[in-house]
This record gives structure tokens, C-alpha cells and sequence, in this order.
């Protein structure tokens, strides 16, 4: 458990909130009508070859996986080699190219990554996960507005199911364009989603914070640290909240209660350093 726990706090990091997991096993391959999702419906296709056919299918799936994975790890080496496996297996199998182009933005080969997901856009042009996939890789490149309408279309498919992700990514991106209005709303409608999201309630304390509307920025702040698992994050903003609305006493408070649980984290580091701003 606390290994999962260190690897997806790892892939936090690394992707900003930005990115879906991919359910790999449930993608659709790309390869006319010998595809896996075909032989399970049922549908007659040629004897001659299936097997292999089938075995490249599921050697892509595999190795996409594994790509995933070792991504989620920082073993960016290693996921690339099984993903350039997996595309040798399918050359159109659109979750490697979603999963290259993952890789590519992390060893900030730009020019790489947005080639991959204009190839499984083209092979699946629907895809919820690889729409919101570019959309974070287009803001990440200082192309935040073009950004939105891709996290827009990810949300057009019903059966999306982390729907608040892309909201949450819109918000962000918005707000990096200095459309505040727009972020605002963004943020209200993926916590509407998923009340219960730290990175949403984080990023509307912030706002508020910013804005400034302190009743707002504490509201979110309290929910999280009083309901919820308290992270270095969230006492940080508690803090400046606090600070900003001029009660010392519980902005001393939130100080013990990083100094104590998080000695090690930036934002303790940030509190030594009288930066709160």
C-alpha cells in the first residue's frame, strides 16, 4: 500500500493534477475489423492469421501497460521501450501513442509529444483520456486558451468517468489566461462533480485567496484539513487565510501543524522564509 501510495504521489507530481489513468485494458485497438472488441462480440472474422493478429493485439495492450507503469514509476527509459514495443506490435494502437505522448511531454520533447496524441486523436478522435491528455499538454505549453476546447470535447462523452478532471484542468488553464470568470466557473462546476477532491477544494481556496474572498478561500480551506487527510498544501493555505484575515492565533496554529507534519515540505520551507505570497 504505501508503495502505490509513494507511485501515484510521484505521478501527482509529475502531471500537476493533469492527467486521467488510462484503463488500457478497455481501449479500443485500432485495426479494422480484426479487433479484439470485434472476436468478443461475436462477429466471424478470417481464420487465416487470427492468431497471430490476436497475439499482436494483446502483446500492444500488454506492453502499453507495462509503459504506463514504469511512467508512473519515472522510469522514463524503460517506458519508452515498451511503448515502441507495443507500437511495433499495433502501429495503430491509440493508447501507445496517448502513453508516447505522456512521455514525451515529461522529457519536454514537445515537438514528440504533440505529434503522439494527434496520432490517437486521429486513430480514436474521441477519446475522453487523450483529449484531456493534450488539452494539459497545449496549457503546459503556453497555449492555455487553445487548451480549453480540448478538455470541452472530453467531456462531451457520457460515460466519461472522472468527468470534474477536465473542469478542474480547464480551470487552471483559464486562470493562467487571465480569464478568472471562466476559471472560477470551471472550478465550481468539478467540485459540483466531486466534492470530496482536495486538488479541486485546494485550487478554489487559492482562488479565493487570491481574489480576495476570504470567507470563500476558508470555507474551502476548513474542508479540507477538518474533513479530510490534511496534506502540507492544505495547512499552507489554511495558514495564509488565516494570516490575510488577521487571526494570529490560528495562523499559529497551522504554523505548528507544518512545522510538526511536514517539516520537510516546500511550503515549511516557505514559511521560514516569510514568503506567503
Amino acid at each position: 500500500m504505501r508503495q502505490t501510495k509513494v507511485i501515484f504521489e510521484r505521478a501527482r507530481r509529475r502531471l500537476a493534477l493533469g492527467l486521467c489513468v488510462l484503463a488500457l485494458a478497455g481501449c479500443a485497438a485500432q485495426d479494422g475489423s480484426n479487433s479484439s472488441s470485434n472476436r468478443q462480440q461475436g462477429e466471424q472474422v478470417p481464420s487465416r492469421g487470427s492468431d497471430q493478429v490476436g497475439d499482436r493485439m494483446e502483446s500492444a495492450r500488454l506492453r502499453t501497460e507495462l509503459a504506463f507503469n514504469y511512467f508512473l514509476r519515472g522510469q522514463m527509459a524503460v517506458a519508452l521501450e515498451e511503448v515502441r514495443s507495443a507500437l511495433e506490435s499495433n502501429r495503430n494502437y491509440a493508447p501507445a501513442y496517448n502513453i508516447l505522448g505522456l512521455i514525451s511531454m515529461d522529457l519536454g520533447e514537445n515537438a514528440k509529444a504533440d505529434d503522439a496524441f494527434k496520432r490517437a486523436l486521429a486513430l480514436v478522435p474521441g477519446d475522453s483520456d487523450t483529449l484531456n491528455n493534450y488539452g494539459w499538454f497545449l496549457c503546459q505549453t503556453k497555449r492555455e486558451r487553445e487548451s480549453i476546447s480540448y478538455f470541452l470535447q472530453a467531456l462531451k462523452d457520457p460515460l466519461y468517468p472522472t468527468p470534474y478532471k477536465p473542469y478542474l484542468n480547464a480551470g487552471i488553464c483559464a486562470q493562467r489566461s487571465g480569464d478568472d470568470a471562466a476559471a472560477e466557473s470551471y472550478f465550481r462546476r468539478a467540485f459540483d462533480l466531486d466534492p470530496n477532491n482536495g486538488g479541486t477544494m485546494l485550487r478554489l481556496g487559492e482562488f479565493y485567496l487570491k481574489k480576495p474572498d476570504l470567507e470563500k478561500a476558508r470555507f474551502y480551506a476548513d474542508r479540507i484539513n477538518k474533513n479530510f487527510d490534511a496534506t502540507a498544501e492544505s495547512l499552507w493555505l489554511a495558514l495564509r487565510v488565516e494570516r490575510k484575515s488577521g487571526d494570529r492565533a490560528s495562523e499559529a496554529s497551522y504554523a505548528a501543524q507544518l512545522r510538526r507534519r511536514f517539516p520537510n515540505s516546500a511550503e515549511y520551507l516557505k514559511l521560514q522564509q516569510g514568503q506567503f505570497e
